[in-house]
């Protein structure tokens, strides 16, 4: 297996690898990698929905589709289809499912229909980020708390289009989407290393400050991760696979194809409940 890097610490183009018919040793080099690069790429791969899940049951623990919105079909409940016929748009910055108790730990996205041009996905490190603040504001951020909030995005999506009755996530039915608050600051549970673990898609604001201080925090550590030197920028194309670490990243697909149909599939890895440095 051969990586290109994308960046000294952060992503990477992996060669030489079949993910469908890989071997055990294999993966744990893959799994290794995706701690260490946050997020990988694999060109030329011939995985359907049934080879995307045996890969993610191989890599860890998959949950269902979405908390929300339900599997692509009746025989791939854990498979999320994103498809902008569909309204399957993700145009913010966000980090996935960051609304629940137990995000996902990762996510493995595959390229299903891709627009003649555009679409490109876009992710931050968001260890990197934190690391390159300044000292005074990371002592501030490690001593914060936020709210997620699923409501904005996905409040409609469950009580019109699947009657108040979501997805079984965590070992319960979705009926409602609670805010939870998660630290601003999360520490990687493998490595030790610290990350801002907020994201304009789904962080409504912090806790324990005004509304004005709370938007001017948010806002300076928004424009933080987003810096272009913390952004690795992917350009899809056919039998494309891209696996991130949701722990340590956030990422925006470009919506600048006008009408053409794009279609990506996404599983998810369960994850463990966000810890902060303190």
């Amino acid at each position: 297996m051969k990586l290109d890097h994308l960046g000294p610490r952060f992503g990477a183009d992996v060669h030489d690898i079949d993910l469908d018919r890989a071997t055990d040793d294999e993966l744990a080099e893959v799994r290794a990698a995706l701690v260490e690069h946050k997020v990988l790429f694999f060109g030329g791969q011939q995985l359907d929905d049934d080879g995307q899940v045996r890969l993610g049951r191989r890599l860890g623990e998959l949950t269902a589709s979405h908390p929300v919105v339900g599997g692509v079909d009746e025989a791939h409940p854990e498979v999320y289809a994103l498809d902008s016929a569909d309204n399957g748009f993700a145009d913010v910055w966000h980090t996935d499912v960051t609304f629940m108790p137990r995000p996902p730990l990762g996510s493995i996205l595959r390229a299903v229909v891709l627009p003649p041009s555009g679409g490109d996905t876009n992710w931050a490190d968001s260890q990197l980020a934190y690391e390159s603040l300044s000292a005074p504001v990371r002592d501030l951020a490690d001593r914060l708390t936020a709210v997620h909030d699923g409501n904005r995005e996905f409040g409609y999506y469950l009580a019109q289009r699947r009657g108040g009755k979501g997805s079984v996530w965590d070992g319960e039915v979705v009926t409602r989407l609670d805010p939870v608050e998660h630290p601003v600051v999360r520490v990687h549970p493998e490595t030790g290393r610290r990350g801002l673990f907020v994201n304009p898609g789904f962080t409504s604001h912090i806790v324990g400050v005004s509304e004005a201080e709370s938007r001017g925090i948010l806002d300076l550590l928004y424009a933080h991760l987003t810096k272009p030197e913390h952004i690795v920028r992917h350009r899809w194309r056919a039998g494309d696979v891209a696996m991130w670490d949701n722990r340590s990243t956030a990422h925006y697909a470009n919506r600048d194809y006008g009408t053409a149909h794009r279609v990506m599939h996404r599983i998810t890895l369960r994850g463990d409940v966000p810890v902060g440095p303190h």
